[in-house]
């Protein structure tokens, strides 16, 4: 192999590591929520300074058991040389947009000063809040947004499994049992680095496509098999070869139409709405196949240092949902971790980014065609959906699983990824939130992953 070549490869080694848990690239300014704590503007350009603003739940995590514990706190650094007058008004909504709060309280901060502000929030009822934290100052016109939770364990919407919901999946499967997988595994030697063998994977899958993914072996003196991390990718997102993890084998697949099974699909540049409008032929139905015959390749490949006992998937965004879907319909996932799951509880998500007529996720997606279709209604639209809602195959994993959540999430909105988790029935299962991120979860998060782990693998 040509020097070029092996830089190449070498390259998209180095950006699959980075990409593991980076499943979906966010439009640029696609959330107008402020995550950050430094905020600064000025009205006429004739003031040099800035306002800094540090926003504090009265719970670490944003998610409060009781409605009566609802509070928060502004720490508000005025940089400028002038003092800051006006107003603070904390206004808040449920995610549907109702208002359920607002309050007001004036502002007087001296020059180069900082003051503190807090605020009681009357909620009385259940599930997530949107709460805006507005400034009207000298030289300072802005809004602050975060979202919390209350009680969220009572967040059980209705399920809308259709009839046939486990007729349908089992004869989706049956079918594919009837493929043969066809498996080819080839060496990549360029890419086997830090320790590692790396091999691209290739097989059959539904309608008979060629899917592929990137397994990674620990080069280990000791030659027990070990515990599989099988990573399913996140919406139209390329999963490149892991070297991450000395204590996993890591298979990362991309279902067709992503990374290099991109080739398996031409959705003509609508991914989520290829055959959207036909329950049998819509695009997810060989995704979903794609993800069992991706356990397949695992499962019967034991000779390769696989652990079968051990296999744990994880997924991010549209990999979430897939982890979910798969959990349930194939008990040989003994551990599930998901972030941000995209699709969950799908009726509610669709309402709540209804309300952003501009929204460019794929939910949003799906609403405008609704919008532009107007003879496949939102009936017709739900009637192809409750047949892929991760929402109705939750009852069904019964593996344990952790979900993280970010509370300013536009893609996932945090109540119905609670609502699809406050379906699953393991007692051993466990979420986690980040305040303050949007469509992904802080670094924090991944140490918590691996000790749980460690804690229900038993990894030595």
């Amino acid at each position: 192999m040509r020097l070029s070549r092996k830089l190449v490869l070498l390259f998209i080694l180095m950006m699959g590591t980075y990409l593991a848990h980076a499943q979906y690239v966010l439009p640029e300014n696609f959330n107008s929520l402020k995550a950050a704590d430094t905020v600064s503007t000025s009205k006429d350009g004739d003031d040099e300074g800035e306002i800094q603003i540090k926003v504090k739940p009265a719970s670490t995590n944003g998610i409060f058991k009781n409605a009566d514990d609802v509070a928060y706190s502004l720490k508000v650094d005025n940089l400028y040389k002038v003092a800051q007058d006006g107003k603070l008004t904390c206004y808040v909504t449920t995610d549907m947009g109702q208002k359920v709060f607002e309050n007001t309280q004036n502002v007087h901060i001296a020059k180069k000063s900082s003051d503190n502000f807090r605020f009681k929030i009357d909620c009385k009822d259940y599930g997530f809040f949107k709460v805006s934290f507005i400034f009207h100052l000298s030289s300072y016109d802005d809004t602050v947004k975060r979202v919390f939770g209350v009680n969220t364990t009572k967040i059980l919407p209705p399920l809308h499994k259709p009839a046939d919901f486990d007729i349908f999946w089992k004869r989706t499967r049956d079918s594919l049992a009837k493929i043969a997988p066809q498996y080819n595994i080839i060496e990549e030697r360029a890419l086997s680095v830090n320790n590692k063998r790396v091999f691209l994977v290739e097989m059959h899958s539904w309608g008979d496509k060629v899917v592929r993914g990137w397994l990674s072996i620990p080069i280990s003196k000791n030659k027990k098999p070990l515990p599989v991390k099988y990573r399913l990718p996140g919406y139209i997102v390329a999963l490149e070869p892991s070297l991450d993890d000395d204590d996993f084998v890591e298979f990362n697949f991309n279902v067709r139409g992503s990374g290099n099974s991109k080739s398996a699909i031409d959705t003509h540049g609508e991914y989520n709405l290829y055959n959207i409008e036909n329950r049998d032929e819509y695009v997810y139905r060989a995704v979903y196949m794609d993800c069992v015959r991706g356990l397949d390749f695992l499962y019967s490949h034991a000779n390769l240092g696989i652990d079968t006992s051990k296999i744990m998937v994880d997924g991010s965004s549209q990999g979430g949902g897939l982890a979910i879907a798969l959990a349930a319909m194939d008990k040989r996932i003994k551990l599930a971790t998901v972030q941000v799951p995209l699709y969950a509880d799908f009726r509610n998500a669709y309402d709540i980014t209804a309300l952003n007529p501009k929204s460019q996720t794929p939910v949003g997606m799906i609403v405008n065609y609704v919008r532009t279709h107007p003879q496949f209604t939102k009936e017709k639209l739900f009637d192809v959906w409750d047949y892929y809602d991760p929402l109705n195959f939750a009852p069904e994993a019964k593996c344990p699983v952790l979900m993280a959540i970010g509370l300013l999430d536009e893609f996932c909105p945090p109540r119905c990824s609670l609502s699809m988790y406050n379906r699953l029935t393991n007692k051993r299962n466990e979420w986690w939130s980040s305040p303050e991120k949007t469509h992904e979860v802080d670094e924090l998060y991944y140490t918590e992953q691996f000790l749980w782990f460690q804690d229900l693998l038993r990894l030595e």
